[in-house]
């Protein structure tokens, strides 16, 4: 086995596995932990198409800047961000399986009728996956899934804060803050020169 047979194999193993533990995972640092797998190993997988620009660019704007922007998402909920009541989680499990199968059925009857044909791709560009030729397509053709993919990570992150910021908002659920009597007691509380506790405003 080659060492390229074995780099695709390794980064394909990895890529799956990453994908399912970011999905099937129910703490929410964990499914962080499985989407960075997987961004490792689409970058191997562009270095075995000879794609060094562009495993760089994955592992620096994805690894680097997108799981860390999750990661931060998650420190700023909570630790019980994944805390969802049993039935609703059921209802989505249940609502996402539907759709995931309609969409599988859609795409195979979609391919149905040309399975037996042979796609034929166009020889690559001298430029192709240089930082010229990724310049040029993410610029012209790919500019607005490129901002658009910005303003939902925009929006994400003005959520998470509206969430965390409701979270802790007083409201008459919440108890009142406690006087320093309350919250210090016993040999904490400050004395005067009888030794008799103070009394504190």
């Amino acid at each position: 086995m080659s060492s390229g047979t074995f780099l695709f194999i390794f980064c394909s193993i990895a890529c799956i596995v990453g994908a399912l533990g970011t999905v099937i995972a129910r703490n929410p640092v964990r499914s962080a932990v499985g989407l960075l797998t997987t961004i490792v190993g689409i970058a191997g997988l562009f270095l075995k198409l000879s794609a060094q620009f562009l495993a760089a660019i994955q592992l620096i704007v994805y690894a680097g800047a997108v799981v860390v922007l999750f990661v931060f998402v998650l420190m700023l909920l909570g630790a019980d961000a994944h805390a969802v009541r049993e039935d609703r989680a059921r209802v989505a499990k249940i609502v996402s399986g539907v759709l995931l199968a309609i969409m599988a059925i859609g795409v195979m009857m979609a391919l149905a009728p040309h399975a037996d044909q042979v796609t034929k791709f166009a020889p690559a560009l001298p430029d192709h996956g240089t930082v010229e030729g990724v310049g040029r397509l993410l610029f012209t053709t790919g500019i607005v899934p490129f901002e658009l993919a910005t303003a939902l990570l925009i929006v994400a992150v003005v959520g998470a804060i509206s969430v965390a910021r409701g979270r802790h908002t007083p409201g008459k659920h919440m108890k009142q803050v406690k006087s320093p009597r309350e919250l210090f007691v016993g040999p904490l509380l400050p004395r005067d020169d009888t030794g008799r506790p103070k009394e504190v405003a």
